[in-house]
């Protein structure tokens, strides 16, 4: 048998803690984590893609209103010299088993799994790399270690995109748990004005028979998770 709680009674205090937490998120220039060493410095756009941002049964207006931000960044780290940039995409097979969880999505050869406009139409799309994945991890089953493994000077990496509790969080503690294991000597940030989940609220949830999903609770919980793990969570770049 379970354990009972009672969120509604006891976790209030820690979601007056949260809203403070997030609202006091420090501010940080990209500037300066660049500063005179561009070539270590790596910016990772997860699933800024047509499926979540534009149409399909995933895409959601919470996640399109990133493309701005996530543009613009890449735009000024390019112009900082900065020369790996990273786009992990799903990229999924019919019969994965994600879409025992999920409604299909982001099928392999479909506009679903196309990165948006914005970001292929880049002048330097060309420099961009893509990483295929069939799952929300970015790294496993993934070609992103030996993308990795030919750029070892790469110490700071900068995540951007979404879900936040979902593949940005898997990507985001990927690299810190690995830099952990192997004593290695890594920056992982994550510019909270940059990131966002989606939201299916409890009522819309219900009707539906599918399972409900706060997206500023889980937003904000999970980048404070991340920034209990060694991921340096920042208000904006």
């Amino acid at each position: 048998m379970t354990r009972s709680i009672n969120l509604s009674a006891t976790a209030a205090p820690f979601l007056s803690y949260l809203d403070q937490w997030y609202a006091d998120l420090p501010t940080a220039d990209l500037a300066a984590i660049i500063g005179a060493t561009p070539e270590r410095v790596a910016i990772f756009a997860i699933d800024m893609i047509n499926g979540f941002c534009k149409a399909g049964p995933l895409a959601g207006p919470r996640v399109g209103a990133l493309i701005p931000s996530v543009v613009a960044i890449f735009t000024r780290a390019y112009t900082l010299g900065v020369r790996s940039f990273v786009l992990t995409q799903d990229t999924h097979d019919p019969q994965t088993p994600e879409f025992g969880f999920y409604p299909p999505h982001c099928l392999a050869g479909t506009p679903e799994s196309q990165a948006v406009a914005e970001l292929a139409e880049l002048p330097f799309a060309d420099q961009i790399s893509t990483i295929e994945k069939n799952s929300l991890s970015s790294h496993l089953g993934t070609r992103l270690g030996a993308w990795l493994a030919e750029r070892p000077q790469i110490s700071t990496f900068i995540i951007i995109g979404d879900c936040t509790d979902l593949c940005v969080f898997s990507a985001a503690m990927h690299l810190r748990l690995e830099a952990n294991a192997l004593n290695l000597q890594r920056r992982v940030i994550v510019p909270a004005a940059a990131v966002d989940t989606f939201d299916m609220p409890v009522d819309v949830a219900q009707r539906l028979g599918i399972m409900a999903h706060d997206g500023d609770l889980h937003h904000a919980l999970f980048l404070h998770t991340m920034a209990q793990n060694g991921v340096e969570v920042v208000a904006t770049l």
